[in-house]
């Protein structure tokens, strides 16, 4: 088994050859300058890689990209393994990165909690304070304050 920052130089190395060779040396036009490499993940035992990757433009743009990537496969694999010059090269797998739907998602969310906010700033607006500003009990002038000094007195004298 491969320790962790083998695996990780060689996720590395893949990730740079595979854009590479994206950007380069392959002409489907379905991969074109749409498709962008986000990540690469090896497994322990260096026989299996997973490339993220995220596609610009709709449903249909990204299903041609999957297909492309699919048929570029064998192509990148001998690709990276001139690169790595391991004994086994990995074998990969393309995987579409969800990362930039969860973040529209929770960038929605955001703006709903924002305008969800300024309802309520709007709402309180004009409002009072229903006991008065200060919720606490002070006395109003010096005999108060002696007569509450007393009753503390008299509690702790029992």
């Amino acid at each position: 088994m491969a320790d962790n920052a083998r695996a990780k130089r060689l996720a590395d190395l893949i990730r740079e050859v595979v854009a590479q060779k994206l950007q380069r040396g392959i002409k489907d036009p379905r991969l074109g300058t749409h498709v962008t490499i986000t990540d690469t993940r090896v497994t322990g035992d260096l026989r299996e890689a997973t490339v993220f990757y995220t596609v610009y433009g709709d449903d249909e743009e990204r299903k041609a990209a999957a297909a492309g990537l699919e048929s570029a496969k064998g192509i990148l694999r001998s690709e990276v393994g001139r690169a790595a010059g391991v004994k086994f090269t990995p074998t990969l797998a393309f995987v579409m990165d969800a990362l930039p739907d969860t973040a529209r998602n929770i960038e929605d969310l955001l703006d709903k909690a924002r305008q969800s906010d300024a309802k309520v700033r709007e709402a309180s607006a004009g409002a009072a304070y229903a006991g008065g500003a200060d919720p606490y009990r002070k006395p109003e002038d010096a005999e108060d304050a002696e007569d509450s000094k007393d009753t503390e007195t008299d509690d702790t004298a029992e």
